[in-house]
């Protein structure tokens, strides 16, 4: 037996009384966590959920999230976490994809009326027959047993008089542990399905890669339901017994100050919130936390500069590393027992094998460039439902990742930038991040997305769009002039455009597809 779930139920055991979330004012201990996923396991076995079924859940950064959660896996199901920004017509396609026989949705804000969007995209995947009451309303009340919503069942309306204890179900290592959707930037989302031995292994050979304080405080401020909070901040963090401080969405001010009350001691983010943070300390937004620790990046490849300029003002390291939803996420990082490299998403972890490959599968030796492939534990068991996506993507244990990289003498990986997003001009392949990285350092930029815009004779045309720091004054000429003088002649950008801000994922990262 292996359940994902053992996270949890032995930190229970072993220190029950220990604060395992803090939310607001709320504090949980690990032994109430633990309580109240048993009470959901022992609800959807009740409705008879169990292995082999999948379960979604619609939540943003809240102690629901991993109540549900380590209750789905005891019931022996998949847990199916949902991107809280869907519309009830991505939400319905998720959950006939996914073939979920239960949602457990909050119930969001005026502004974003999650659980109402839930509701209509269940009633129209799941019409009726057996499951048909699988809908579970998380209240913005705490512990509101009544819903705002009519007809509807509250989730603690539905654990009320339910066993506060429960018989883990017996899961094999490689039974479905989590089914995680891609972005879907191409075509449809796709499920990635990752098994039980694929999350704790990832889960615990990260927390052995970052230094322990023994009284570990994290900020939970990248999405749990993305692969990257769930794994290195919600898994990680339950392993090692740590507080999560709980951010349902991420503010830098807030960020800061949240870091400073609660002591933070690690914290974990995408590129966009370290140049946010900074961005806050420079106009005076706050001041860098005294207790921090550890500094992760991930999710996108994080701006030269911005490491520089963040380790300078906290006075911590960034230790950058690299992965995919299709990896559990993580793959390669810098480790804390060997040299980092600015710029680097380090070596492969431990158990984990990366090489760089061409369009054919043959392997490209030597610097490179090549496409990233991994093998290892990591790598997910295929595209829930979709074989033939699966084999495109896999070979041999082999998993092909799409994105461009080089490697040094030493075995560290340097991500050029995604295969989608590189751009051909002319004929000439240009890779938006080696733009982006050369226009940061520019006195006047704070940020920078290069995309490739269709061109009549050219194919496409490189164009950059630019975001100032604060007082600073260049024209759209000038810069162009200095891209000019500073870059080849095939790749500098022609076309500047500045911007007050850009269009981000719930996780942070920049949506080039909404700048081209």
């Amino acid at each position: 037996m292996l359940n994902l779930s053992v996270i949890l139920e032995d930190s229970a055991r072993e220190h029950p009384d220990r604060t395992a979330i803090v939310s607001g004012d709320a504090r949980m201990s690990y032994a109430l966590v633990n309580t109240l996923a048993n009470q959901v396991a022992n609800l959807l076995a009740s409705r008879g959920v169990g292995p082999g079924d999948t379960v979604a859940l619609a939540c943003p950064n809240l102690p629901y999230f991993p109540v549900v959660y380590y209750g789905v896996l005891k019931a022996g199901a998949a847990v199916v976490p949902l991107n809280v920004l869907l519309q009830p017509r991505e939400i319905a396609y998720h959950l006939r994809d996914s073939g979920a026989k239960a949602l457990f949705c909050f119930e969001g804000t005026p502004d974003l009326p999650l659980g109402e969007r839930g509701l209509a995209a269940y009633r129209e995947a799941v019409p009726d027959g057996p499951h048909a009451d699988g809908f579970f309303l998380l209240p913005a009340t705490p512990l509101a047993v009544e819903s705002g919503i009519d007809g509807v069942q509250t989730l603690w309306a539905a654990l009320r008089g339910r066993s506060e204890t429960f018989e883990t179900t017996a899961t094999a290592p490689d039974d479905t542990a989590v089914i995680l959707y891609t972005s879907g930037t191409t075509g449809q989302p796709k499920g990635a399905e990752l098994s039980h031995q694929n999350m704790l292994m990832n889960a615990i050979v990260s927390d052995e890669m970052f230094e322990r304080t023994g009284e570990d405080v994290l900020l939970a401020t990248l999405p749990l339901f993305h692969s990257f909070g769930q794994t290195v901040i919600m898994n990680v963090g339950f392993r090692r017994r740590a507080s999560l401080v709980l951010m349902p969405r991420f503010d830098p001010a807030g960020a800061l100050a949240l870091m400073r009350e609660e002591r933070v001691t690690f914290f974990a983010g995408v590129p966009t919130m370290y140049w946010a943070m900074l961005t806050a300390v420079r106009a005076g937004g706050g001041a860098a936390p005294a207790t921090l620790r550890t500094a992760v990046a991930g999710g996108s490849s994080l701006p030269v500069e911005v490491l520089k300029d963040f380790e300078k003002t906290f006075g911590v390291p960034v230790l950058e590393g690299y992965g995919l939803s299709e990896t559990s996420p993580v793959a390669s990082f810098n480790q804390r027992d060997r040299p980092t490299k600015p710029g680097s998403v380090g070596t492969p972890v431990w158990g984990v094998e990366m090489r760089l490959i061409d369009a054919g599968w043959d392997t490209v030796e030597g610097e490179g460039p090549g496409e990233i492939a991994v093998r290892g534990h990591n790598v997910m068991k295929g595209y829930y439902g979709r074989p033939e996506a699966t084999a495109e993507v896999t070979k041999d244990g082999w998993f092909r990742t799409g994105d461009i990289a080089t490697r040094d003498a030493d075995g560290f990986y340097f991500i050029v930038d995604r295969a989608k997003d590189m751009i051909i001009r002319g004929g000439f392949n240009v890779y938006p991040r080696e733009l982006e990285e050369v226009l940061m350092t520019h006195e006047a930029v704070s940020l920078a997305a290069v995309v490739g815009v269709p061109h009549e004779s050219l194919g496409e045309e490189v164009k950059a769009h630019v975001i100032l720091k604060p007082g600073a004054a260049v024209t759209e000429e000038e810069l162009v002039e200095w891209c000019k003088a500073t870059m080849a002649a095939y790749k500098y950008p022609r076309l500047v455009e500045f911007r007050e801000s850009f269009p981000m994922t719930a996780s942070g990262k920049i949506l080039k597809r909404e700048l081209r």
